[in-house]
């Protein structure tokens, strides 16, 4: 397993294929994102398998972690997303 912190999806985008292979495997199809923001633009990185925590709409107001909660932004909503990556892969 790995952790891959990915700040910037252009300047990644914009680095040779063997970098990207380096960094994500093609071999390593478990794949979870977890974006504070919309998911729009990880599909590529994600896969066909992967699984994407993001929030997807707008409109919700309150404290920070109140509104996360809300979103789906949590630790069980990401745990959930690692082991169905996981299980995606059978």
């Amino acid at each position: 397993m790995r952790v891959v912190s990915m700040p910037s999806l252009e300047l990644f985008a914009a680095q040779d294929e063997n970098y990207r292979n380096s960094v994500l495997p093609p071999s390593i199809q478990a794949r979870s994102i977890v974006e504070a923001a919309a998911s729009f633009g990880w599909h590529d990185i994600a896969g066909n398998k992967g699984v994407i925590v993001g929030i997807d709409h707008f409109g919700c107001s309150g404290f920070g972690e109140d509104v996360q909660s809300e979103c789906g932004m949590t630790v069980q909503r990401v745990v959930e997303a690692v082991h169905q990556t996981v299980a995606n892969q059978d």
